[in-house]
């Protein structure tokens, strides 16, 4: 019903950071999933750019069978491809670029017929952006290129740094500014498809502005679907109204391949933090992506880098880690959730040593955001072993999950969609429970019932439950009460 457990001294220790694992190829058999669900995913990503609706049907539904089975509930987030500017195709498949040669982006020319010379480009106003003097970057800023004149739909340009190149690579401008729009006609197509396939999360790439995300938002909602939207932060542009683009989603994805190149790589680890602040500051939940454990797409171990950029997010207070093609596409997709497990599990025992004061100098908005402040309140001074809380939209537990604390949150909700939508938030756990026309004594003691189902707490525990006065009313959390595992639970 959560996230990978570990046992210390009797007591039971809960990874509170999610992890995230993009489906692909090397995960479409039983015996993958099943071990990934085994081993602790939360959440799965499907990548739009790279699989067709029938695949991502037939692996939500092979995904929802299995973690239905092992009664892990597994979230699942519909990555759209958005507006990448790429170069074409090469008709020999790749070139060698060499220093001091001359090498033009056309976009007048066949995304097919690419050669030593030129090549097309998917973004036909990308000449109308550029100017003589900037500095391209292709695929990931391997290869540099400065513009020296652009002319009828052409960019010509000097090879600064060369190397291989091959077909449909990247292209960003050094400090951004590519206006590209965010959302495409396949994105469009592909927001239809994911209200199919009944996703919890829709994820929107290369997003500029809050518009961009407002735009996904109403087709969403008009396509029938009822998910989080995530801002994937890959551009420059989506630094300067970063405010705003947190009013309009629920979660951000710090995207740090193409935010790197446009910003420069060195840059990278203080703006983490800072996003992951900002996003936290909005009531928004944060997720680290991109590069997390690249050398386990083809190594059984990570580099001791890897691990360290991995224990860093953690120590910033993301939410929740993401893993690409070492779960798509490498040959060690359980072996990189496991890696990725440890050091959740190590780092979060050093940022779970001091007892956060996170909003206490604020003034909460809403009665039920003031029940979730003083539940966090409580639950690190009192010694609490765990938090109920009865949702139905899961708003308080996410509430919750901004404080910093070790003390496992659990949500507990009827709604099945609600239960896939906690998977994303910090230290909260997914479960099951029917709460229609209970007594308040009942409904607590049935709370008590499902943590020593899931061996949460044990005899004498304290724990905190959280409910409504009218139970099943969305928005209703009026009530805290804190109980003795055990005890006698008096009718109220």
């Amino acid at each position: 019903m959560g996230a990978l457990t570990e046992t210390r001294d009797r007591k039971t220790i809960f990874r509170h950071t999610k992890i995230i694992a993009t489906l692909g190829p090397a995960t479409d058999s039983d015996e993958v999933m099943e071990k990934l669900i085994d081993v602790g995913i939360d959440l799965v990503r499907l990548n739009f750019s790279h699989s067709t609706y029938e695949d991502n049907a037939w692996r939500i539904k092979n995904l929802r069978r299995l973690s239905k089975e092992k009664h892990h509930e597994v979230g699942v987030i519909g990555d759209l491809q958005g507006a990448k500017i790429r170069i074409g195709a090469f008709r020999d498949g790749q070139i060698e670029l060499n220093t001091g040669e001359s090498f033009c982006i056309d976009t007048n020319l066949s995304l097919e017929d690419g050669d030593q010379t030129a090549v097309g480009v998917t973004y036909e106003n990308l000449a109308r952006d550029v100017n003589t003097g900037d500095t391209l970057l292709v695929d990931d800023g391997r290869i540099v290129l400065e513009v020296t004149e652009v002319s009828q739909g052409r960019i010509y340009s000097e090879v600064i740094m060369g190397g291989e190149l091959v077909s449909s690579k990247g292209v960003n401008r050094k400090g951004g500014g590519l206006a590209a729009a965010a959302l495409t006609d396949k994105d469009r197509q592909d927001i239809r498809d994911a209200v199919k396939l009944d996703i919890d999360y829709l994820a929107v790439s290369f997003p500029c502005s809050a518009e961009d995300i407002r735009l996904a938002r109403e087709l969403f909602v008009e396509a029938g679907g009822d998910g989080g939207i995530i801002a994937k932060i890959e551009r420059t542009e989506a630094l300067d109204t970063i405010d705003q683009i947190l009013e309009e989603c629920d979660a951000i994805m710090i995207g740090r391949g193409d935010l790197g190149v446009e910003i420069g790589d060195a840059e990278v680890p203080g703006l983490q933090k800072l996003l992951i602040d900002r996003a936290h500051a909005k009531n928004c939940t944060a997720i680290t992506a991109t590069q997390m454990m690249e050398s386990m797409t083809y190594s059984p171990i990570p580099t001791r880098a890897e691990v360290s950029d991995v224990a860093n997010a953690v120590l910033d207070g993301t939410d929740a880690v993401m893993l690409s093609g070492e779960t798509a596409i490498g040959k060690y997709p359980v072996e990189a959730v496991k890696a990725m497990h440890r050091t959740c599990m190590a780092s979060e025992r050093r940022v779970h040593n001091t007892v956060s004061d996170y909003r206490q100098d604020m003034q909460c908005g809403r009665v039920d955001e003031a029940i979730a402040m003083s539940a966090m309140y409580a639950a690190n001074h009192l010694g609490v072993a765990a938090i109920a809380a009865l949702t139905e939209s899961g708003s308080t537990v996410l509430w919750m999950s901004r404080i910093n604390s070790a003390i496992p949150i659990y949500a507990l909700t009827r709604h099945e969609k609600t239960l896939r939508r906690v998977t994303l938030y910090k230290g909260v756990y997914p479960a099951p429970m029917e709460t229609v026309s209970r007594s308040h004594a009942e409904v607590n003691k049935d709370a008590i019932d499902v943590l020593l189902r899931c061996r949460v707490v044990y005899e004498n525990d304290l724990v905190i439950i959280t409910k409504g006065d009218l139970i099943g009313v969305d928005g209703g959390t009026n009530a805290l009460k804190i109980v003795r595992v055990g005890h006698l639970i008096e009718p109220e």
